[in-house]
């Protein structure tokens, strides 16, 4: 699964999410605009930021999101911090937040780091040590059907489109959490076809989410079903047309950055 991808789109378009794993008010995420953020000069990218929208005292939240054993992530996570702060100088203080899906992929070394872990300047989140509860924030419990196991996905992903019909009273932000969890199943389940996995919630439940009518138009889902690179190559430009990055692109595709650079370069003539 694509987690890079998948955990951008639920903080970008949900960004109250962050702010409930932290412990704050969903309601903080008014005040903040996400955004993935190259540092200039550097092979560097840092996974998320929220920034500030306005000139407050709210700080600036650097986000990793790690699902891979890295002994780097430290070094590379407060180099990009700090080179982001030297190019910017911004007004505002900051804090950190690191996401793995079980403390057992945490293996970097902390020792020059130790003062920023024990002032909870910088947050550890262990999404299999979030406790399981059925008063669970959706938007918490939609996280966690990331790591969560196949077998059990099925179940969970059912409990919270449920929960979301009947808790969730923006007819916006009810489509966006179907269409995330919807998301996560395509990724989960990449040998099901359409057909398959409709059935599993309902046809009237994914027809009416934006990705399938995205990857209806774009050809996307033809690739989803049939794997050929053909129709992955034809949906490049409609992805492109919603806004997404190369990297993206190549990331929830499959495919080699130069192939996706190639089409891009292309359409762009």
């Amino acid at each position: 699964m694509k987690t890079d991808t998948i955990f951008y789109r639920l903080f970008q378009e949900i960004p109250s999410i962050f702010f409930e794993l932290i412990d704050e008010s969903p309601a903080l995420a008014e005040n903040y605009e996400f955004a993935s953020i190259e540092v200039k000069q550097t092979a560097f990218r840092i996974d998320g930021v929220f920034l500030p929208q306005e000139s407050t005292e709210d700080p600036i939240y650097f986000l990793e999101v790690q699902f891979q054993l890295d002994e780097d992530l430290y070094n590379r996570f407060f180099a990009e911090l700090f080179i982001y702060i030297r190019q910017n100088k911004p007004s505002n203080n900051w804090k950190g937040v690191i996401i793995y899906p079980t403390r057992s992929i945490e293996t970097g070394d902390i020792k020059y780091y130790e003062e920023f872990f024990l002032s909870q300047r910088v947050r550890v989140i262990y999404l299999d040590e979030i406790e399981e509860t059925t008063s669970l924030p959706i938007g918490i419990a939609t996280i966690k059907l990331i790591i969560t196991n196949e077998e059990a996905a099925i179940t969970q992903a059912r409990a919270l489109i449920d929960r979301t019909k009947q808790e969730v009273n923006s007819q916006a932000q009810r489509q966006q959490i179907l269409e995330i969890i919807e998301t996560i199943l395509i990724y989960k389940f990449p040998r099901m076809n359409r057909e398959e996995i409709e059935s599993m919630f309902g046809l009237s439940d994914l027809k009416q989410t934006r990705f399938y009518q995205e990857a209806r138009e774009e050809g996307l889902e033809q690739g989803l079903e049939q794997g050929k690179l053909e129709a992955k190559l034809e949906a490049v430009p409609g992805l492109v047309g919603l806004g997404l990055s190369q990297e993206q692109i190549a990331q929830v595709l499959n495919l080699s950055i130069d192939e996706v650079r190639k089409i891009v370069e292309k359409i762009s003539r």
